[in-house]
């Protein structure tokens, strides 16, 4: 059973200004999305489904689609505010969705395999998908059994600002202990900092993992999943900027003893398109990978 590549394409961008996931940053109009299907074939993945929103769904599917036609199983889910359990009310008032673990809720009836979930602006690199789909394969048929890729702090900054990273903690087997969301990383003169709540530096060494939102899961946490947003929406449902992230469930599960979270480790270098100013960075390394000959000048060239 080939496992399917979940790509979460909902979110505006804000910081970027603009559809980010419909930028074309390689050489013929490829998006980082383009970059990532390729990767996931080439790994063995066997389906790709995307979370979107209905208001750029025309765009969408006629940009992005037609490019995966002959290639891959392609199929289209929708995340909006209202997609909720029913019976659970919430504050009108809120402009958004609920985060990434609401998005991943949204693929439950299309997805009954082993699946990875990726964000649709982030260049993930060829060892990641790889290493995601053999831990996959590996677990087609077991429950509880869930992984992560777990990069490099050092690898996953921005050269334009500050980013945000789920830091994580693992035990001696190299299992997830922990993951917290830190919402400003950044370096100076070769330091690496996250900054708490309060304003003070808590330094980071350069190999702590960190989470890229590169998930692997089994079809079995959809049902965890499910049970976690009730909890949540009817704690925070009111709330306007309250966010259902996956690692918020994730620890729920490892705490509680009902799953593992194998972190894997990838020396793959991320980048990706977090503020505006990173666009030119990105088309650059796009066309120095392309010199490399780890990818083809015109990526679907029959």
């Amino acid at each position: 059973m080939k496992p399917t590549l979940f790509i979460l394409a909902a979110g505006m961008g804000s910081r970027y200004g603009g559809l980010k996931q419909l930028d074309g940053l390689g050489p013929n109009g490829e998006t980082i999305m383009d970059y990532s299907v390729y990767d996931a074939v080439k790994a063995g993945f066997g389906k790709i489904v995307f979370v979107i929103r209905h208001h750029f769904e025309k765009d969408f599917q006629e940009q992005i689609i037609p490019r995966y036609k002959n290639l891959i199983p392609v199929e289209v889910v929708f995340q909006e505010i209202e997609y909720i359990p029913e019976g659970i009310d919430y504050n009108k008032e809120r402009s958004k969705p609920w985060g990434t673990n609401h998005a991943l809720l949204m693929g439950k009836e299309v997805i009954n395999e082993p699946f990875a979930i990726i964000n649709a602006d982030d260049f993930y690199g060829r060892e990641s998908f790889q290493v995601l789909a053999d831990f996959l394969v590996a677990v087609a048929d077991k429950k509880n059994e869930y992984c992560m890729v777990g990069y490099r702090v050092g690898n996953t900054l921005s050269e334009s600002g500050a980013v945000s990273r789920g830091v994580c903690a693992t035990d001696e087997n190299g299992y997830l202990t922990s993951v917290v969301e830190r919402t400003h990383i950044e370096t100076n003169d070769g330091d690496i900092f996250y900054l708490n709540e309060g304003g003070d530096k808590h330094a980071l060494e350069f190999n702590t993992p960190v989470s890229m939102n590169m998930w692997g899961f089994t079809p079995d946490y959809f049902a965890y999943s499910e049970e976690s947003f009730t909890n949540f929406l009817r704690a925070k449902g009111q709330e306007l900027k309250s966010e259902f992230y996956i690692p918020t469930v994730v620890n729920e599960l490892i705490v509680a003893g009902k799953a593992s979270c194998k972190v894997l480790d990838t020396s793959s270098r991320w980048f990706g398109v977090t503020y505006s100013e990173d666009r030119p960075q990105v088309v650059e390394k796009i066309r120095g990978l392309i010199a490399q000959g780890v990818y083809p000048e015109n990526l679907w060239a029959k």
